[in-house]
């Protein structure tokens, strides 16, 4: 399978959605860029902030849409055009609230589970066959009460099991890149929490 050559972090603009749970996509592409000294730029053309960085000698496009995250598929079919990117080279980093803080899992391909940005990339792909990161949230219990957790800041002790679920994702992007998803996945899903 051929590795990555985007990486989308899913989240909403502005700086009162900055660290709430939905935007954990964003915090793991700022993770990286922050990593390689790398600085986004608005790029009108493709709906959102972009920029480019270097992991395993491979040069990467990150992408944050600009389109709230119910309409991330205007930037993500727009920046697949841009660059001349096959679906399969793109990892779509989100929440999901069927893990847990602290749990980070890969995968390829699927439905959307109800995460609105991945529903609404599916829509304008017409399919679901482009890889996954998905950083766990946790789940309110009940499901009137998703929209506001969804929206809310985490308790200190989850945003820093989150970020350890992102620092242990970066640590195998490598390999990700280069496309070895099997062996991303294998290391990502058994070390730190189950």
């Amino acid at each position: 399978m051929a590795g990555l050559r985007l990486i989308v972090g899913l989240g909403n603009p502005g700086a009162e959605y900055l660290r709430t749970r939905h935007n954990a996509g964003f915090w793991f592409v700022d993770a990286l860029a922050r990593a390689e000294a790398a600085t986004f730029s608005v790029d009108g053309k493709l709906h959102g902030v972009s920029c480019r960085v270097n992991v395993s000698d491979t040069p990467l496009w990150l992408l944050k849409p600009s389109t709230f995250m119910n309409k991330s598929g205007i930037a993500v079919a727009s920046a697949l055009r841009y660059y001349r990117i096959e679906p399969d080279q793109c990892l779509v980093v989100h929440d999901d609230l069927d893990l847990e803080p602290g749990v980070a899992r890969l995968k390829f391909d699927g439905g959307h589970a109800g995460q609105n940005g991945l529903r609404d990339i599916m829509g304008h792909l017409g399919h679901g066959r482009f890889h996954r990161l998905r950083i766990g949230i946790g789940h309110p219990g009940v499901r009137d009460r998703v929209t506001p957790w969804v929206l809310g800041q985490p308790s200190v002790k989850d945003e820093d099991a989150m970020l350890d679920a992102i620092a242990r994702a970066m640590n195998v992007l490598p390999l990700a890149v280069e496309g070895r998803f099997e062996d991303a996945m294998k290391s990502l899903h058994t070390n730190g929490a189950a």
